[in-house]
């Protein structure tokens, strides 16, 4: 049985979608039965999460005003004894307690990720967010990262952080049987933030059709993403892409997404983990991905690839269908005069 050796916090505004909200549900399923839950945690995310018995919950909603009130109202709160978890990854404004536990999920509030691919607005938030985890975090006591290639993230941005690492993930859940057809030849679980990197995996999946390889593709993208959405999903139409955006899913459906699928791929620019890695691989799930560090850190995929390059995308893709490009083949010397000697291309 789990125990907890104080009284915790835990401060979650902004979790509410892809795996931090995975994450959070575990949380909670495993906050034990003994010690009272007292949290703030994303409105956006209520219709869709747990609760212990007895939890006292402050809903939080996507407006500074709202998240104003509950800074104030976790300060308030607050005392000597009191531990926070900062789930959402960036040290309270106003809370001094005895502890501040952050779990950081979000490498953009270290700075150095390109923002340019953002619409102004999240440019924006990030830009505020970088400056708050910058100017408050000598009020975090420990940082808890994901993987290696966080750790070394955390040090470069301060070195004297105080971190330990914790790869959290989601319970084990029993395999879903696997079908004797599959119905996908690939997905990729994921939602549409620019890092996310979908216009270069349907750029890819375009050199394929050119050369008449259509592979079937599922995507997760949800009305958040909308114009993503449609415009990629306009692209496949326009060019006979075989490419589909699957409707809104649990985590129990995900898991049976892998088990419809014949692999996993992940061309992501820049995680801080990648849950879906971890719960492909689970799954027995050949993953293809692309040559990061993070990607090397949780799991071995059976091709990599540039992500940068929808042409290396490409020819990742045709290795693992058997179908590889064929390699150039150098000309000698006397080859290439003969083939000088014949004259121009006709």
């Amino acid at each position: 049985m789990v125990t907890l050796p104080a009284p915790l916090i835990l401060y979650a505004p902004n979790v509410h979608t892809g795996g931090g909200l995975v994450l959070l549900q575990e949380l909670l399923d495993a906050w034990p039965s003994q010690a009272a839950l007292v949290a703030w945690l994303d409105g956006r995310a209520r219709a869709q999460l747990r609760l212990p018995a007895g939890a006292d919950v402050q809903w939080v909603q996507p407006t500074l005003a709202s998240r104003w009130r509950a800074e104030v109202g976790l300060a308030a709160t607050v005392g000597r004894h009191r531990r926070v978890l900062c789930f959402h990854g960036l040290p309270p404004l106003l809370a001094r307690p005895a502890a501040t536990l952050l779990y950081l999920q979000n490498r953009n509030y270290l700075g150095g990720v390109p923002l340019h691919e953002y619409g102004w607005k999240v440019r924006l938030r990030n830009r505020v967010e970088q400056w708050i985890s910058r100017w408050w975090r000598s009020r975090v006591d420990c940082y808890y990262v994901q993987s290696p290639t966080m750790a070394r993230a955390l040090r470069a941005w301060w070195p004297q952080a105080p971190q330990r690492m914790l790869p959290l993930t989601a319970r084990p859940s029993e395999p879903a049987p696997a079908a004797p057809l599959k119905r996908w030849d690939f997905v990729y679980v994921a939602d549409g933030q620019p890092h996310k990197n979908h216009r270069r995996l349907v750029d890819a999946w375009r050199l394929l059709a050119a050369k008449g390889i259509k592979p079937s593709l599922a995507l997760t993208l949800t009305e958040r993403d909308a114009v993503l959405r449609e415009a990629l999903l306009a692209t496949a139409r326009a060019e006979g892409l075989n490419i589909q955006n699957l409707p809104p899913m649990k985590h129990a459906e995900v898991q049976q997404l892998y088990a419809d699928a014949r692999a996993l791929v992940f061309p992501s620019l820049g995680e801080s983990f990648g849950l879906p890695l971890v719960e492909a691989a689970a799954a027995g799930l050949p993953v293809i991905a692309g040559e990061r560090d993070f990607v090397r850190d949780i799991c071995t995929p059976v091709e990599t690839f540039d992500p940068e390059s929808p042409i290396s995308i490409a020819r990742a893709v045709r290795r693992f269908l058997g179908q590889p490009e064929p390699v150039l083949r150098p000309l000698d010397a006397a080859e290439f005069l003969r083939e000088i000697d014949g004259g121009p291309p006709r």
